[in-house]
Order: structure tokens, then C-alpha cells, then sequence
């Protein structure tokens, strides 16, 4: 009968990791006597990131004594303790093989329900002291399991583990074991009908629910690139890779500082059809002494197979919008990027609102464009923030385009108008656009909301929605400057971004297109993301072997290579820079 060996508990502590501080709970260690295990925890037990662990489905990790004896013998090594792989029950018997989602047991006076596959984490390579340790639980078919807690009661060493229920007495349709559902998040070669399987078992949790809806809803019968939408948002691969030269043919001025400029293929060739709300990234040679300074901007009008336009705000001391605005003339030709990004409308039929401030409204334009042209019949709004009418573009553009739609409708909001801006005519009311105002215009909390805006703007938007009763899904933003950092277990600390200390290396140029900077690649950097953290840009990343596809970025031009390979290739047009290196220059969206 499989029995409680040890019950392990650690509270969150700092550990030093790679020369940064690392708050971390996967050090365990074995208790004497019983403990009470609660819904939430064991007593004497914590979790340090309750977003990638913890909570009601994670609240007791469990692995096996026969997988401690299975990595000795691979890794070499007689140095494991209980509570090694930070687990709070270490048992024996229970393989990942044969135990199945929803599978019930007693252990003592507590009750338990089997609900997911542990989440690949670095910290786990940190505790084993080997860094491959994430990819190898995930590639051996031994991740281990979490608990759901049942009923509370008291546990110790030596319990008998009771199997009082599996799958199909719970109420499971499915049977399908720990091994098979983390294989079908992180390995390739999943089918529709395995998806199909593990989304009928109601015992697991949300989070991974979430992930095989979202495998389920791209084609896979038809799937012929990689990539995995479970892991990341995947985007359609780029339709070119590098930059193609387009020449401007037309400049406009949309208002005191906002530009646009038409860009048109200097080859004649149609350009592939983009999505409203994309952009494309410039290369612009502003100083022939200095590396190509390169910049993102969002697509303006409706996507059309003869054209870009981009909509530029001029900036004090702005390298590029200056370049822009002011050195710019038409005829003269630019190195542009495909579009890509996934800030675009959602295909439902919920109310659409359009919120923007500033040259924010830039992709949001593109989407009314496209909604216009469809004759969309979904409620649409265009909500809009500006200084004064001076400061105020695509005025006229976007009245007509909402006459064009049986339900669209505008409210705009000047924040400092001025004596010669007519209230009724050019701006609907003085203020700052809120909840408050959304409320009594009439926009219902059911709907899509797009902004785009400021970095103020964007979070004092998406705190009110949230505390207005939004639902966080239907909340999409898009950020011109680099997107929020994802370091678990990390303080967040920012500075600029900056070259490496030290004298440059001799490899090929890394460009951080978001950040604005270049960097000769040096092979005293492990991976892409380990130069992008030297130059303190902004990134993201959890296992950092390749397995959960968080640091998943942009591929806009160049080439590279994995070393250790992935264990699934990210969509066309992306590369995971927690195990790639550049083979020639390459250009990163970050």
C-alpha cells in the first residue's frame, strides 16, 4: 500500500542565485510528528509566489520516492533529502504514470484530490543545483502532482495512503494521468482528441483548463508550424522576416504634434494583408557614425495590400520622432518591419469600445477603420482623450467613420481646453476620461475595452475597470514602450536600458528594438536573455530551459540557434530567449 514517508515544510526565505536575491519556499524540510494540513496550506508551510503557486488547486505538492531513486541514477548523485524537490509530501507508490486527475485519497485524518502536473519553475534547478532540472521533470515524464484539500485534518509519517474514489465515481468522464496531462501542455505532439479529454475532467484546475481551450481553438489537424498557444500567445507568423524598403508617399499632419506618414513597397509588390491594431518596427539611420536606431509604431488606417500607414508623435528630444517629423520627406525610403502583435478585435459579438488618449489612439484608428469597412454591427464607441482640438488628431476621421456604423458613438474629453474650443462641437466634455464617465455615458461593463494610451493612462484605466466589475479577459492593451518585466520570485527593480558592463563583445549585433539599444553578442552570455538582463531590459521568463514559453519574443529579423533546444519550438517569427544565442545579427522585440 503506498504510505506518508516525510512531510516537508519551508517558509519563504532569500537566496542569493546568479548575483541577484531570489524569495523562494522550495526549500523543504522533513517535520517530526503530525501536522495539520488546512485548504490553503500545511501548518508551518508558505508559498513565496502565489501566482505560479499555491492556492486552492496547489496547496500540497507530492512527489515520489521511486522518482528520488529514478534521478539519482541519472544525475550521478546520494545527496537528496526529503523535501528535495520542494515537495510537501514525499511518498511511496503514487507514480505520475498511473495516478490520475481527480483521483481521491486519504492520508490520515485529511482527504485529497488530484488536480495538475507541477508547474515547470527555475527554482526548483536552483534547489536541485542543476539548471536543466525544469526541462528534465517535464522530458522524464516525473513532474510530480498537487493536491486539492478535500477535508482538513492531521498527517504524519507512516500514514497508509487510502484510495477512496479515482476519476470516474468524482464524476470524471476521463481518465488520463499526471504524466499524460503535463506531457499534453509542454511536449509536442498533442491531438485535438486528447484536448478534448482532459478538458471533461472537471477535477482539473483552471489554469490548465485554460491552456488546452486555448490549444483547442487553433486547428491542430491542420497545424504545420510550431508553437504552442497554451504556453503563449501565438501570433500568425510575420509575413516577411527583416525589414523591406518602403518609400514614404505621403506626410500628413494629423494635428500640433501627431504625424502621419504613408509607406508604400518600393519593389510595387501588394503587401500582405496585416490585422488592424499591428505594428511595424523602423529602422532609421539618424546618424551614419552611429548604429540604426530602431522604433515600434502602430499601424493608423484600414489594413490595405498597397500601403502602411504610421501616425508619429513628435517628442521632446525624441531621436526618432524627431527624424520623423522634422527630417522626413516624401520620396525618401525607410527599412520597415511586417506588422505583427496581437492587440486586435476579438471576433464576438460583445460591444466594442475604442480607448485611447494622446497618439495612443493610433492602433485603436486602425480598428475602427476595419470595423467601419466591415458595416460591423456590434456596438462600437470611440472614447478619446486629448489636451485641446490643437493637440487633438484624427477629429474628423473618426466622426465620419463612426456615421458609417448603425451603432456607433463618440464621446471625447478634453482635459485642458482651450478659450476657442467649442463644447459640443469639438470635445463632449472637460476632464479625464474614468469609470465614472463610462457609467453615465451609458458604456456596459460587459463589453471588449482596447487601450492604448500613456503608461498613467493604461494602469489608472485598468485599475478602474478592474474595480468596476470588468472581467480582466475582456481588458486589452497595447504598449508602445517595453512591456511589464516577468521575473518570479524577483523584486522589481528598474533601470534604463544600457549596455553590457565591460568591453564589448565580438559577435554579432543584438538590437533591442523596444528599449532602443544595440549590443555586440559576447559568449560569455549563456543566451539572448541573459545579454538582454546584463543591459537591464525589461524580459520575462520562468523556467529558463526552454519548457514554458514565457520569455517568448518577437523574431523580427536575424538568425539563431538553441542551445539546449527547447522541448517545443515557438510559432514562426518568435524565438525563447532563455536558450537561443544569435548566429547573425538579430533584431528582438523587447
Amino acid at each position: 500500500m503506498p504510505r506518508l514517508l516525510s512531510v516537508n515544510v519551508g517558509l519563504p526565505r532569500d537566496v542569493t542565485w546568479n548575483g541577484k536575491t531570489v524569495r523562494t519556499s522550495v526549500w523543504k524540510s522533513p517535520v517530526d510528528g503530525r501536522r495539520m494540513v488546512r485548504k490553503l496550506d500545511i501548518e508551518g508551510d508558505a508559498q513565496a509566489d502565489l501566482a505560479g503557486h499555491g492556492g486552492e488547486h496547489r496547496a500540497v505538492f507530492v512527489y515520489q520516492m521511486d522518482s528520488y531513486h529514478y534521478w539519482e541514477s541519472f544525475l550521478g548523485r546520494n545527496d537528496f533529502t526529503f523535501g528535495q524537490f520542494g515537495e510537501n509530501f514525499t511518498v511511496e507508490g503514487l507514480p505520475d504514470n498511473e495516478v490520475c486527475i481527480g483521483d481521491r485519497y486519504r492520508i490520515g485524518g485529511a482527504e485529497f484530490e488530484v488536480t495538475q502536473p507541477r508547474v515547470t519553475c527555475y527554482r526548483v534547478g536552483i534547489r536541485m543545483n542543476e539548471p536543466r532540472m525544469p526541462a528534465l521533470l517535464v522530458a522524464h515524464h516525473r513532474p510530480g502532482f498537487y493536491f486539492r484539500v478535500l477535508q482538513e485534518g492531521e498527517v504524519g509519517p507512516g500514514d497508509d495512503i487510502v484510495k477512496i474514489a479515482d476519476g470516474h465515481s468524482t464524476g470524471n468522464t476521463e481518465r488520463m494521468s499526471v504524466a499524460d496531462i503535463d506531457a499534453l501542455l509542454y511536449l509536442p505532439g498533442q491531438s485535438i482528441e486528447q484536448l478534448q479529454r482532459a478538458l471533461r475532467i472537471p477535477a482539473l484546475s483552471e489554469g490548465w483548463r485554460s491552456s488546452f481551450q486555448a490549444m483547442l481553438q487553433q486547428d491542430l489537424s491542420s497545424k504545420t508550424a510550431a508553437g504552442n498557444p497554451g504556453l503563449a500567445n501565438e501570433e500568425q507568423a510575420p509575413a516577411w522576416p527583416g525589414f523591406r524598403q518602403m518609400r514614404v508617399a505621403n506626410i500628413h499632419k494629423e494635428s500640433d504634434s501627431v504625424t502621419s506618414l504613408v509607406l508604400q513597397p518600393i519593389d510595387g509588390q501588394p503587401l500582405p494583408l496585416c490585422q488592424a491594431g499591428q505594428f511595424v518596427v523602423l529602422r532609421l539611420l539618424v546618424d551614419p557614425s552611429k548604429p540604426p536606431v530602431l522604433r515600434s509604431y502602430s499601424l493608423s488606417d484600414l489594413p490595405a495590400a498597397d500601403h502602411f500607414r504610421i501616425s508619429v508623435k513628435s517628442e521632446l528630444n525624441g531621436i526618432a520622432s524627431s527624424f520623423l517629423c522634422n527630417r522626413e520627406r516624401e520620396g525618401d525610403v525607410l527599412d520597415v518591419s511586417a506588422p505583427r502583435g496581437s492587440f486586435t478585435v476579438r471576433p464576438n459579438q460583445s460591444p466594442v469600445v475604442l480607448l485611447s488618449a494622446g497618439v495612443g489612439a493610433t492602433p485603436v484608428m486602425s480598428m475602427l477603420h476595419e470595423l467601419a469597412a466591415e458595416k460591423s454591427q456590434r456596438e462600437i464607441w470611440w472614447i478619446y482623450g486629448a489636451r485641446d482640438r490643437a493637440d487633438h488628431p484624427f477629429a474628423e476621421e473618426s466622426r465620419s467613420l463612426l456615421k458609417l456604423l448603425s451603432r456607433g458613438r463618440g464621446y471625447i474629453v478634453y482635459s485642458r481646453p482651450s478659450a476657442s474650443d467649442h463644447l459640443g462641437a469639438d470635445f463632449d466634455a472637460p476632464g479625464h476620461i474614468d469609470t465614472h464617465l463610462l457609467e453615465k455615458i451609458g458604456v456596459s461593463k460587459g463589453s471588449e475595452f482596447y487601450l492604448c494610451g500613456p503608461p498613467s493612462f493604461l494602469q489608472n484605466m485598468r485599475d478602474g475597470l478592474g474595480n468596476w466589475g470588468v472581467l480582466a479577459e475582456n481588458v486589452h492593451t497595447e504598449i508602445f514602450g517595453s512591456l511589464e518585466a516577468i521575473t518570479p520570485g524577483m523584486a522589481k527593480v528598474v533601470h534604463a536600458p544600457h549596455l553590457p558592463q565591460g568591453p564589448p563583445g565580438s559577435g554579432p549585433a543584438v538590437s533591442f528594438a523596444r528599449s532602443g539599444i544595440t549590443a555586440a553578442w559576447d559568449p560569455k552570455f549563456a543566451s539572448l536573455l541573459e545579454l538582454a538582463e546584463a543591459c537591464d531590459v525589461p524580459v520575462r521568463w520562468s523556467c529558463r530551459t526552454g519548457v514554458c514559453h514565457t520569455c517568448m519574443t518577437g523574431l523580427i529579423g536575424g538568425a539563431i540557434t538553441y542551445s539546449p533546444e527547447p522541448l517545443e519550438g515557438p510559432a514562426p517569427g518568435n524565438v525563447l530567449i532563455c536558450c537561443s544565442q544569435p548566429t547573425a545579427g538579430v533584431t528582438l522585440d523587447l
